[in-house]
């Protein structure tokens, strides 16, 4: 939890008390359902929760805010953002049953509101988001083909609507075909080694009804 507040020092006193009981319900569950393994278990906040959280470093979600999280696995970074931003909806979508099990008895156990799941394929959710977040759940042309037409067409933001995705590694080639993505080194904004290939690609799209 000290890993969080150094980052952001600015937490309400609901959001310490979630962020801090986040763990508990992770640990509790994974040992009945395994989501998350083991060594991440023990590093929780450093490998799932505060790298779920560099998307709040490059941007800030304004109230209203709809953001969808595809293969969201054990809730990252749905989960902490939803915590981080709690007037903003999260929809987090998932084709593996367990995994959401998993995380809709965390977002009962921390109280959260502002999300909702939905077992299904990307491709098969209904509605259009301001951002669609991930963590690397496939290479960017065959994400950018799952959620076509899902990016709404109203601006809130001074970023583009569109994907935030956390990447780690050399993204030339994958990314060589978007000529628009901004790419921001996680290592510019936290200090830990894990951070040092890890990386938020910001990838705007335009509306398409």
């Amino acid at each position: 939890m000290k890993l969080i507040l150094k980052y952001f020092p600015d937490l309400t006193e609901d959001q310490i008390e979630k962020f801090t009981l986040l763990e508990a319900l992770y640990q509790d569950w994974n040992l009945k359902i395994n989501v998350v393994s083991r060594k991440d278990i023990d590093e929780l906040y450093l490998r799932h929760v505060l790298h779920s959280l560099a998307i709040a470093k490059v941007i800030q979600f304004k109230d209203g805010s709809q953001i969808l999280d595809v293969g969201t696995g054990g809730g990252f970074p749905g989960i902490p953002l939803a915590i981080l931003f709690p007037e903003c909806s999260f929809h987090l979508v998932d084709s593996i049953a367990k995994k959401l099990k998993v995380v809709n008895e965390v977002v009962e156990g921390l109280g959260l509101t502002n999300v909702k799941t939905t077992h299904s394929r990307v491709e098969d959710t209904k509605g259009t988001y301001d951002f669609i977040v991930s963590r690397a759940v496939a290479a960017m042309p065959t994400f950018v083909h799952w959620i076509k037409g899902k990016v709404a067409k109203e601006q809130k933001h001074d970023l583009k609507n569109g994907i935030l995705y956390l990447k780690g590694g050399d993204l030339t080639e994958e990314l060589k075909d978007y000529k628009t993505t901004t790419i921001y080194n996680i290592s510019d904004y936290y200090e830990e080694d894990f951070y040092d290939t890890k990386k938020v690609v910001h990838l705007p799209l335009k509306f398409r009804g």
